[in-house]
This record gives structure tokens, C-alpha cells and sequence, in this order.
């Protein structure tokens, strides 16, 4: 070898692959190859402080909030231990309420779309007087019929 000071050793054990551009992890500091740089690949100790998600109670279905440096497992278990409201789970309030009063069509709007005629509510396919047979008015709605 031509070089032999040349470069630094992945430091991933199963590696150990001669890199003349070694990248530095920014969790835990050590030196890999373009392979192992990614915090998955070299089983980071130290990726919970540069990987920020937040996560999810799996009961309440709230985000949890994480001081930097604290595993997010300690903080959802905690979580889960103190402040988790399950019930709030159940009694979330429904977003798609406004249900369509055309027969058999099962759709539901997150807004009201009430027709300027008979005054019930339709689902967007069913919103225009033609669509849902209006029995308000007995004459075309549009000119060109």
C-alpha cells in the first residue's frame, strides 16, 4: 500500500473498511464509512438526541413531548404512567358530520352543503338540484335545459 497513514477504519466491527473520507457521526462521534453513517446502520447509542420525532402515545393518541437529551420511551411511559387520558381517545369529536340526505348515499362532509332550494344537506356528488332531484322548484335550475 502506497499510503498507509492515509484515511481512518470504519467503526462499525463488522466493517472496518479503509475510508480515505471518513464521515463523523454527529450523535455519537465516531468515524464510519458512506455505509454505516446512517444512525440505523451502526446501531447508534446516542440517536435518540440528534433524531427528533416526537412521539405518540399509543393509548390517548396525543404527542408527547421530549426533553433533548431524554429517550422517547422513558417520556411516553411516563406519560402513559402519569397524564394519559385513554377516554379522550374514545370521545375524540368527529370531524365528517354532516351526513348527505340522498337515498343510500352514505357520505358525510367535514362542512354543511345545503341546497338553496328544498334547504337539506348533500354530500359534494350530490350538492346541485339535478344531482339529488330537488323537489324544490318544478322548473330547470340551469338555462340550457
Amino acid at each position: 500500500m502506497e499510503f498507509p497513514d492515509l484515511g481512518q477504519h470504519c467503526w462499525e466491527r463488522s466493517c472496518r473498511r479503509l475510508d480515505f473520507l471518513p464521515l463523523k457521526c454527529d450523535a455519537c462521534q465516531e468515524l464510519f464509512c458512506k455505509d454505516h453513517i446512517i444512525y440505523s446502520r451502526h446501531k447508534c447509542p446516542s440517536a435518540y438526541k440528534k433524531d427528533v420525532q416526537v412521539p405518540v402515545c399509543p393509548l390517548c393518541n396525543t404527542p408527547v413531548p421530549v426533553r433533548k437529551g431524554e429517550a422517547p420511551d422513558v417520556a411516553v411511559g411516563a406519560h402513559m404512567d402519569r397524564d394519559c387520558r385513554q377516554d379522550s381517545a374514545q370521545q375524540k369529536q368527529k370531524i365528517f358530520t354532516n351526513k348527505c340526505f340522498q337515498a343510500g348515499c352514505r357520505k358525510k362532509e367535514m362542512m354543511r352543503l345545503v341546497c338553496d332550494q328544498c334547504h337539506q344537506n348533500f354530500c359534494l356528488h350530490h350538492r346541485h338540484p339535478l344531482d339529488h332531484q330537488c323537489p324544490g322548484r318544478i322548473w330547470p335550475v340551469s338555462k340550457a335545459g
